[in-house]
């Protein structure tokens, strides 16, 4: 398998954050000699600098001075909503915010080719904490260099420094193309050996420090995790490399050490962008200890049409031992009979009560459990077995969902020490230690229990069982080179605790394609616990931490590991743009914790809230002050005090802010597309959201509760079997081809008039305001803000033209976006207002963004007009609803239904719960589906996916069948272009596949359907 990647905005955005710190400065073709830098007399250069030939970076030219760099940060740090710094602080040094699992190593590479394509720059190191860290971003350039490649036309030579290869170091030196060097910190700011050599003069390395070659080249350093690197004593060490600026790259930086904030991607943001997984948690609670109260373990509520059942583990006598039993049990299970007339079970543990709102289950005697609690004697090893198989139940449900999506599940257990795992006898040979036995016992059970639904294929059963229990698991550990045994890893750093041994990172680092391909047995990884920093594969759907409690460990740390977006076997990252659905659906991380939910969530939220200490905590007019806001035309504004109080005000107004809190009416409002705002700020209100947003919220940062009233979608068959829904069935599953013939000098004009009357490229704003201190009365006046009077204040225009140096290829970039022909851009581009066109020298990427966004919906109108439909012998396979890939929350985005071609219907905002209760209701309706995303009508402007198909009775109304999608609002004007050309085309092809018997069209409510049905 080879890893795919794929340019997303926010890397190119913070790669061009650090680039425009520099603006001003020239592109210089390394070809002088080392260590003259930017100089007018070549006399300036030392006597040493000319006895040594190579190649360095470039100083800044005198014209860039600090003010102007300062300038410069100001500028990108409005533009990013980043408080602007006053001062220069640590001069060039520069950080860059980005959560853990969006692709920081990604963005910094891309970073370096930006600064060497901008300034001609190519002399980059690369510091980092650990080796574990090294190893992930050596790795990093190994997959990524033919993606850069392809796109730069050139690629990074890298190395990783070893005191022992010093021939590298002269090879960066003297080599003119990008060069980077990895090297982690201790091995210069450590007391060993092999640390102090980079600052001795060494005969190999003809009586030279190799940090003096270093130095001389004048490197750009980046700093990856500074957090963990950057102690007193480091700071000064990396002085002596003479960086000409330093970046700083961490999802958590301290407070104390964040120098000219850029770029911010925070945790809350990556989350609500869909870059990083959702996380899950199932927790396990002890409830009782003592050997009186008998062993329960209530594993899961099971929901269903019926009454819901309860998966209990209980002790039972045998012939010579007690032993544990698991049995899925109804109300009125008595455990006494069923456990051998156990005493501890005799008085009251007689299920009272199943209740599927709470997962809990209660006994006659008052003993209330919820999902995941255990009650009585438990053992620290009984623990480890409950949270193991718990890993493995999960990966299973995981697993059969996204098996027929060509994706690969992978978990991870966390232990601290190898013998539990792995055990080796006098003779050398190795056997299982327990938590490996455990690990084989419990999957041989679960997987020999498995129930498989009717109908589902058996490809994933053939899976398997292809693959026995000691293939599937491995341990990655270090190995002592002389007994080739698995070892405990040495801990480098006792605070970090983090591993020095490169042994340990080699099959888990170097052979990540291969653990995610199928043709790979292993999914289950035991791992030392100091492998949580450096190592994240996509595909970790689970993590267990097999561990004695009381560790200091972060919860962050452990859930960092899994929070890459998943890849499939052909190694596209399963995003928006590849799964045309909820990313989430798909990408859930589910931490096994040994503590209960509710323990584990207020954790990590705690740890999620300090990470993003930022972010304001109330919604007040204050807000939105001074903030720079655009409208749909992209003209930008500075929101006054006015403004601001209006927007506040109508928040209120509309229900959305209680005591400076946003309630659940706005979320609502928001998932229907139906915010309402201030009128004054109507056409700004994409805006005015998106700094409501910046807004903590607890809500958005909750892990899931992965026991709580989750449902799996059962295909009810006799429903699928029904006339109705066959005759349905029979009507629109037929496949389709459409054909587009249209004149491309028609859109190509539609686009230039278009272009000139809305492309609005906006420039940057700075407000100037004056005042006068006032006799000050009282310290209350000054607490209140008072002691100041407003007299003026004025707007100004930043004028920003692209640098010279800057090379953009318009055409191409609009011909990537548009799928046009480089004829058609080219004549589209010419055909437009000068003045039009000469905002591109504004701000050249929002230019092609909106330029590009234009000329698609022109493209979708054109499609409109002139697209037809043929039908095509294939059909869609009723298969399409047995892919056991519908999973739900009750309450959250899953009800019960009794018409539903399923047992239980998914809906994705409020209006399309309201809208299934009425259809479910019915007395008109005989059956109905929410179609799967398998279900779909192939446009030009991607795959279109209706919601819903309803069969009628034939005696109640006159269309019996139905297409339906559900809108929150009707309004032509909400529905985007492109978006009205898929339901344009969405018409077009019932019309052609199916009789007067099937409409297709968009509704906002039954009522609403109801009434087109019956006319």
């Amino acid at each position: 398998m080879k890893l795919q990647f794929k340019h997303q905005k926010f890397q190119a955005d913070a790669a061009k954050a650090i680039c425009d710190v520099f603006t001003g400065q020239p592109c210089l073709t390394p070809t002088y000699m080392m260590d003259k830098g930017y100089v007018k007399n070549e006399q300036m250069a030392t006597d040493e600098a000319e006895r040594f030939t190579g190649f360095g970076n470039y100083r800044l030219v005198p014209e860039l001075n600090d003010g102007v760099i300062l300038e410069n940060i100001n500028k990108i740090q409005r533009s990013n909503q980043i408080e602007p710094s006053k001062q220069l602080v640590g001069r060039y040094n520069l950080t860059v915010e980005m959560e853990t699992g969006v692709g920081k190593t990604y963005t910094y590479i891309k970073t370096m080719y930006e600064l060497n394509k901008r300034y001609g720059w190519s002399k980059f190191i690369i510091v980092v904490p650990s080796v574990a860290i090294r190893e992930g971003v050596y790795k990093s350039f190994q997959i990524t260099e033919d993606h850069f490649a392809e796109e730069y036309g050139k690629k990074i030579r890298y190395f990783i420094y070893n005191s022992a290869q010093l021939t590298e170091i002269d090879r960066f030196a003297s080599d003119s193309a990008i060069n980077t060097m990895i090297i982690n910190s201790q091995a210069f700011n450590a007391r060993g050996k092999d640390a102090r050599r980079i600052y001795m003069k060494l005969d190999e390395f003809r009586s030279r420090k190799p940090i003096d070659i270093l130095a001389k080249t004048n490197p750009i350093l980046i700093i990856d995790e500074p957090q963990s690197v950057e102690g007193a004593a480091t700071k000064e060490r990396l002085k002596e490399f003479n960086p000409l600026f330093t970046i700083r790259y961490s999802a958590t930086h301290k407070k104390d050490s964040v120098y000219n904030m850029i770029y911010r991607l925070d945790a809350m943001e990556a989350y609500n962008k869909r870059l990083v997984k959702k996380i899950a948690v199932k927790g396990i609670s002890v409830t009782g200890s003592t050997a009186t109260e008998g062993y329960v373990y209530l594993e899961s509520i099971n929901l269903s049409k019926g009454n819901p059942t309860a998966t209990i583990e209980f002790d039972v006598k045998g012939a010579k031992v007690l032993r544990k039993t698991r049995r899925t049990v109804g109300e009125n299970f008595n455990l006494f009979p069923n456990s051998g007339e156990l005493a501890e079970y005799k008085n009251g543990y007689t299920v009272l009560r199943i209740d599927g709102r709470d997962s809990s289950i209660e006994f006659t005697n008052g003993i209330k459990l919820f999902a995941g609690d255990v009650v009585g004697a438990v053992s620290e090893e009984q623990l480890r077995r409950i949270q193991i198989r718990e890993t493995i139940l999960s990966h299973i449900e995981r697993e059969r969902g996204l098996f027929y999506k060509g994706i690969k599940v992978l978990s991870l257990f966390f232990i601290d020490e190898v013998a539990k795992y792995k055990q080796y006898n006098d003779a050398g040979q190795a056997f299982n230690g327990l938590y490996a036995n455990m690990f084989e016992e419990e999957y041989n059970q679960i997987v020999g229990n498995l129930q498989i639904e009717i109908g589902e294929s058996d490809e994933y059963l053939k899976y398997l069982d292809g693959i026995k229990a000691d293939e599937i698991h491995a341990g990655y550990f270090s190995i002592d080179k002389k007994s080739h045994r698995l070892v405990d890893s040495k801990l480098g750093d006792r605070k970090e605790r983090t591993s020095d041994d490169v042994d340990a990172y080699d099959l888990i680092m170097k052979n990540k394609e291969r653990l995610l391909d199928r043709r790979e047995p292993v999914r289950f990884i035991f791992s030392h616990s100091a492998l949580r920093e450096g190592w994240d594969n996509p595909n970790v759907f689970q993590i267990c931490t097999l561990k004695q409690s009381g560790s200091d460990v972060r919860k962050r740390q452990e859930v960092g590991r899994g929070l890459r977006l998943a890849v499939n076997q052909s190694g596209e990252r399963m995003d928006t743009n590849l799964l045309g659905e909820d990313v989430h659906n798909v990408n859930v991380l589910t931490v096994v914790a040994n503590e209960s939910y509710d323990s584990f969530a207020k954790g990590l939220q705690n740890e999620l809230a300090e990470a993003v200490t930022d972010r304001p905590r109330m919604v007040t007019a204050e807000l939105f002050m001074n903030k720079v806001i655009k409208d749909a035309g992209g003209a930008q504004q500075v929101i006054d005090l006015e403004l601001s109080q209006s927007i506040y005000e109508g928040l209120i107004v509309s229900g959305y802010v209680k005591k400076g809190v946003l309630t659940e009416k706005y979320y609502e409002d928001k998932r229907n597309g139906n915010i309402k705002i201030a009128e004054e700020a109507d056409d700004c209100k994409e805006a005015v959201i998106a700094i409501i947003d910046s807004i903590y919220d607890t809500r958005a940062m909750q892990p899931e509760n992965a026991r709580k009233n989750n449902v799996e979608l059962k295909l009810d068959k006799t429903k699928l079997g029904l006339p109705e829904f066959q005759k349905l069935w029979a009507q629109i599953n037929a496949k389709s081809v459409y054909v587009v013939e249209f004149d491309q000098e028609e859109l190509v004009q539609k686009a230039i008039s278009v272009l000139n009357r809305e492309l609005r490229v906006s420039k940057i704003h700075f407000k100037v305001e004056s005042g006068t201190m006032t006799d000050i009365q009282s310290r209350e006046q000054l607490q209140a803000g008072a002691a100041f009077v407003k007299e003026d204040n004025e707007v100004f225009t930043a004028e920003i033209t692209s640098s010279a140096a800057v090379k953009y290829d318009l055409v191409g970039k609009v011909v990537a976006e548009t799928g046009l022909t480089r004829k058609a851009v080219v004549s589209i581009l010419r055909g437009i207002k000068k003045a039009v066109f000469g905002q591109f020298a504004n701000n050249p990427e929002e230019f092609i963004i909106k330029a590009a966004q234009i000329i698609n919906e022109q493209k979708a109108t054109v499609i409109i007009q002139h697209i037809t439909y043929d039908k095509l012998d294939a059909v869609y396979d009723t298969t399409i609803f047995t892919e056991p890939t519908l999973k739900g929350q009750l309450g959250v985005n899953a009800m019960a239904a009794k018409k539903h071609l399923y047992d239980h219907i998914l809906y994705d905002s409020a209006n399309e719960k309201t809208f299934a209760e009425n259809v479910d209701t019915s007395s008109e309706v005989a059956v109905y589906v929410k179609l799967p995303n398998g279900f779909y009508i192939s446009t030009p402007v991607g795959k279109y996916n209706p919601d819903w198909a309803i069969a009628f009775y034939e005696d109640k109304v006159k269309h019996i069948y139905f297409v339906a999608e559900t809108k929150g609002s009707m309004s032509t004007m909400q529905l985007r272009m492109v978006e009205e050309a898929k339901i344009h085309c969405a018409r077009e092809h019932f019309k052609a596949i199916s009789t007067d018997s099937v409409v297709y069209d968009v509704v906002d409510s039954y009522a609403a359907l109801l009434d087109k049905v019956m006319s």
